[in-house]
């Protein structure tokens, strides 16, 4: 088990150009790597489809609270894979690379002149460590999962991906955190988000009809946070309920509203029925304003979390609605392990995946498994992503990021040098994929701007 110190600040559940050593094309006991291909994929200029990165905090000032709408802080303790505790010698890779610790006697005195160098450079570039940050990770543009931006997370660098789960919960949550020790403590905090939004629109009470609700509270969240800058929204249903969104039968959804929106707490089958019914709604719209959609698929995190509730395929009927073809969905973290449900969904048109934790919890010769088999099929729908989040001093989000993009980067390289050597693709075209993965895949998934 896992102290919750370390992951205080976990999301849920997500620098100059590195141009790593490129390695000798085979070492002993690892998997075989063409040098030049990796030295050409350690100069590609990423775009992080997902992370969440942190506001410089001044000395004295309030700590950065908005890195995600569902911190992991407040739920029972729980487990974490092996690759995700400090026991990995990933992290002190990140750190020797970052900051430059120097080597100590004990683990405290190591700590503590870890410390000393990490706010060393946090001093040194203020509100710029952020894009210091991007810079050491090869990172050109971050998307940030975050409920609100900030000094240090501007545009161009850094493109805003809010939560949209609040809006799918209008009425009384009382029944629904109590499916789980976890979400009694996660409801809670999914109404505080839905009251600032409301706040942010100037409204005091919600519609008295459903229709009105997606008219007056929906649709202009949608527009407002678009004319903010933001690229996409975030769902994190799946550390709420399944993602079985099902086709809803509107006229009951309308009646559900409309019993409970003065007061009571609907049943769970009823709540099911808003909830299936309002996230084709912020789904349509998203889609028409021009706002992509990741959804949290992953095996993990937390200790009551149902895994089995974040699969995929549940989110098939969801995919499959013909009304929502011109919305975009991206399945963040690649519904690991369920790799090959992912692979289902990415015949969609509409439909993309990311490797946001993926390179996190996975040494690269086991990504690389992962990235072969996905582009021999969807080439064109696999995305690079972190999901770089801040765990403290010694998995800040700022290693995170180095560790995701490092990972990425060689299990890119070992799954092109494979399909190159087997003579399924050319040289041209393995580095034709690798800017795909690591940049150009984003831009077709995601409105940036950006040739």
């Amino acid at each position: 088990m896992i102290a919750r110190r370390e992951f205080g600040l976990w999301p849920c559940l997500s620098i100059a150009v590195v141009v790593i050593a490129a390695a000798p094309v085979r070492a002993s006991g690892q998997t075989p790597v063409d040098s030049a291909l990796l030295t050409y994929i350690n100069s590609i200029r990423a775009i992080d489809v997902h992370a969440h990165p942190m506001r410089p905090v001044p000395p004295g000032a309030p700590a950065d609270t908005e890195f995600d709408a569902l911190p992991l802080d407040g739920i029972p303790p729980f487990g974490v894979p092996h690759r995700l505790s400090l026991d990995d010698p990933v992290w002190r890779s990140a750190q020797d690379a970052l900051f430059h610790a120097p080597a100590a006697t004990n683990d405290s005195v190591y700590r503590a002149g870890l410390r000393a160098a990490v706010e060393g450079k946090r001093r040194e570039h203020a509100e710029h460590f952020p894009e210091w940050t991007l810079d050491a990770a090869g990172i050109e543009v971050m998307l940030a999962n975050r409920i609100a931006m900030g000094p240090g997370l501007s545009s161009p660098r850094f493109r805003w991906v809010p939560f949209a789960d609040p809006l799918m919960y209008p009425l009384d949550t009382r029944g629904e955190a109590a499916r789980t020790p976890d979400t009694r403590a996660l409801y809670p905090k999914e109404a505080a988000l839905l009251r600032r939004y409301l706040r942010e629109l100037r409204i005091t009470k919600l519609a008295p009809t459903l229709d009105a609700y997606a008219r007056t509270i929906v649709r202009p969240t949608l527009e407002r946070w678009r004319s903010g800058g933001a690229v996409g929204i975030k769902l994190e249903a799946a550390y709420l309920r399944p993602l079985d969104f099902d086709d809803p039968d509107p006229a009951t959804a309308r009646a559900v509203y409309a019993r409970y929106v003065a007061g009571g707490v609907p049943s769970r089958a009823e709540y099911k029925t808003l909830q299936d019914y309002l996230v084709r709604v912020i789904a349509k719209d998203a889609g028409s304003v021009g706002l992509t959609i990741q959804v949290h698929t992953l095996e993990t995190f937390g200790g009551f979390y149902r895994s089995a509730g974040a699969a995929p395929h549940l989110l098939e009927p969801l995919v499959n609605d013909s009304t929502l073809r011109a919305t975009k969905f991206v399945i963040v973290h690649g519904g690991w392990p369920l790799i090959g449900e992912t692979q289902g969904l990415l015949t969609k048109p509409n439909v993309y995946a990311d490797i946001s934790m993926m390179d996190i919890l996975l040494p690269p010769f086991q990504l690389a498994t992962v990235l072969r088999q996905w582009l021999g099929e969807w080439p064109d729908k696999v995305l690079f992503g972190s999901d770089a989040f801040d765990g403290g001093l010694e998995q800040g989000w700022e290693q995170v990021a180095w560790v995701g993009t490092t990972t990425a980067r060689r299990a890119l390289a070992m799954a092109l040098t494979g399909m190159l050597r087997d003579g399924e693709i050319s040289r041209p075209r393995a580095e034709e994929l690798a800017r795909m993965v690591m940049r150009q895949n984003a831009l077709a998934a995601y409105d940036l701007g950006i040739r």
